[in-house]
């Protein structure tokens, strides 16, 4: 038995038209003056304005900043701090995918911290109160609004920087199916995927205990059952539950951590655009089968399988293992992503410089199986 401290976890508001009671929880925690964090999109498909709406209805102030973009830096961070300050607010939603939230959480610390974004890269480096946040997510896969952790790529060189602390946790999260029907098949994909990835791999990272194991093991069952479902149709039930099995993909990694999969497709998407969803699948299932030679990550590979009946309690750790891959393989093959890097006009010449970036990343510390950066060419070369 593994010893664990659980990590604090935002109220949950989960149900269709979920979001249209932001009022009364805007209330609820006494706030005066808010800041809207969204994108583009999200102001093109009316969630803004539906927030908007009911904000007003409960008579509450409030701002936005409208600006996000996809894999946000510093310099959007820099600009929605800009609006935060010259508003005084003292709350902070977040609106969107996972640009959206990580974006308010980066805001949030500098606001109520100071210095610049780059100071509080790792974890714990908040020595401030900071101002409670509430994070809408409207897609189904990144799990930012149950993790304590933005994700902030540098102006100059696009490296992501993971600057977390507990006290950047959502103080709510508002999972309604309802804004997520808005989402293109793409991003259905890349997120669904993504939050796939989520789910094994805090399952087998090495900071996994029972009560991650519970969370990856519960995402993995829903996002299993459920991915083919809004690939195929924005079915409403379906969406509900990728939404859960986002969330709580979300709290499995707040309280495990990923692994190389992640480590390795961050190059991808600092050095080529590789969409984050698409990088982290097509490597996947090649980290699978590495760490499938650690016997603790095997167990655990093989326990995800027998728990949503792609194996059997008869079958040998190596089969559910297998089986569990070639289910990964299936699910990536219908998301109709890429599966090859040469799609992205990576050569062959360029794997030991995206191996050394992705040996250097902060989830390969917690990868089952020690993964050097002559590991992570072999890993590149089997996507090439």
């Amino acid at each position: 038995m593994i010893g664990f401290e659980a990590k604090a976890s935002p109220r949950i508001v989960y149900g269709v038209d979920a979001v249209d009671e932001i009022g009364s929880m805007v209330k609820s925690i006494g706030a005066g003056r808010v800041l809207l964090v969204t994108d583009p999109g999200i102001v093109s498909a009316g969630h803004m304005d539906r927030v908007a709406k009911r904000l007003r209805q409960s008579n509450i102030d409030f701002c936005a900043f409208t600006d996000v973009a996809e894999n946000p830096s510093t310099k959007e961070v820099e600009r929605c701090l800009e609006t935060a300050r010259a508003a005084e607010v003292d709350l902070i939603i977040g609106l969107g995918g996972g640009s959206s939230l990580d974006t308010a959480k980066g805001c949030n610390l500098i606001l109520s911290n100071g210095g610049k974004i780059e100071d509080y890269k790792g974890y714990g480096k908040a020595s401030k109160p900071m101002l409670p946040f509430i994070a809408i997510p409207t897609t189904t896969g990144t799990g930012s609004e149950c993790q304590s952790y933005a994700l902030i790529a540098t102006e100059d060189s696009h490296e992501k920087m993971a600057c977390g602390d507990p006290k950047a946790m959502a103080k709510i999260a508002i999972l309604d199916p309802s804004l997520a029907k808005s989402q293109p098949r793409f991003v259905i994909a890349c997120t669904g995927c993504d939050a796939m990835a989520h789910a094994i791999e805090s399952a087998v990272s090495l900071n996994h205990n029972e009560l991650s194991l519970l969370y990856s093991r519960e995402a993995f069952r829903l996002i299993n059952a459920n991915l083919e479902i809004v690939l195929a149709s924005s079915g409403i039930e379906a969406l509900g539950a990728m939404l859960l099995g986002s969330a709580y993909a979300g709290l499995a990694i707040e309280n495990s951590m990923l692994g190389g999969a992640h480590s390795a497709a961050n190059p991808l998407t600092a050095k080529y655009n590789v969409v984050h969803g698409n990088a982290v699948g097509m490597m996947l299932p090649h980290v699978m089968r590495y760490n499938a030679g650690e016997v603790s990550a095997a167990s655990n590979y093989a326990l995800l399988a027998t728990t949503v009946g792609i194996a059997t309690n008869t079958d040998t750790q190596k089969k559910a293992c297998e089986r569990l891959i070639s289910r990964v393989e299936d699910l990536l093959v219908q998301s109709a992503l890429s599966t090859s890097l040469s799609d992205f006009k990576v050569t062959r010449d360029d794997l030991p410089h995206l191996a050394a970036d992705a040996s250097k990343q902060w989830t390969a510390l917690f990868n089952p199986r020690p993964v050097s950066a002559e590991d992570f060419v072999a890993l590149y070369e089997a996507v090439l």
